[in-house]
């Protein structure tokens, strides 16, 4: 069994000089706010592979992501793997109607969060309508995502899979990082192709189509788009 990898730092971390301050949920106290809300957060770290929360436990926390990238997924009944997102700093987990996750996620790589207790946080958040509205907005753009999720799942071919991937994933990279013509991609070609519905031969068959073809070039740790407007244009179809 692997040994765990999980460290916990302790509560009172400066909100203030937090990275993603700008576009986590936190965004939206003031100063006051903030002092009283970075106690009621804390640091925890997870090695590559550890579990941040399992599908159907209940949840106890929140977590902001601040650092690395957590892959979010469901097993189906026959033991398969349908990921449903990529987790990036600034993502907020956790909050749900059921009281249950309903997903699991893992760390790609090493990752920290600022993880929030339920109950505390609930309290917080009950009489500052600011924050409840930026709850709201974060849900809203992961309910767009999840629909984009969806067309992406239907009737394209895996060119145009591949492609609308690697856009949106550029998008939301861009979003945190100086603009690049390489883009970084963490996680395994297996993840993508169980992002995608698609075999692990065909994404990989695929990004070589896309190279050959002058639209890719496969670089260490991702891609370089050399040539956009050809994997826009596969994007779009």
């Amino acid at each position: 069994m692997k040994p765990s990898g999980v460290t916990i730092e302790p509560n009172g971390h400066f909100c203030s000089d937090c990275a993603v301050r700008g576009s986590a949920v936190c965004s939206s106290l003031d100063a006051a706010e903030l002092r009283e809300f970075e106690h009621l957060g804390r640091r925890v770290h997870f090695s590559s592979g550890e579990t941040v929360f399992s599908e159907e436990d209940i949840t106890t926390s929140f977590c902001n992501v601040l650092e690395g990238v957590m892959r979010l997924y469901k097993l189906l009944p026959d033991g398969r793997r349908q990921i449903v997102g990529f987790a990036l700093p600034g993502d907020f987990l956790g909050m749900n109607l059921s009281g249950r996750h309903n997903f699991s996620a893992d760390a790609i790589g090493a990752v920290i969060v600022c993880q929030f207790a339920k109950a505390p946080f609930s309290r917080f958040i009950e009489d500052r309508p600011q924050l409840l509205r930026r709850i709201n907005e974060l849900a809203v753009r992961e309910l767009s995502q999840a629909r984009d999720h969806m067309v992406l799942l239907g009737r394209r071919s895996p060119d145009e899979k591949v492609a609308a991937f690697l856009l949106g994933w550029r998008e939301r990279l861009l979003a945190l990082e100086e603009p690049s013509d390489t883009v970084s991609l963490p996680m395994s070609r297996q993840d993508i192709a169980d992002y995608l519905g698609l075999t692990i031969e065909t994404v990989s068959r695929t990004f070589t189509k896309l190279e050959r073809h002058g639209a890719i070039e496969i670089v260490h740790g991702g891609i370089s788009v050399r040539d956009p407007a050809r994997v826009e244009a596969l994007a779009a179809a």
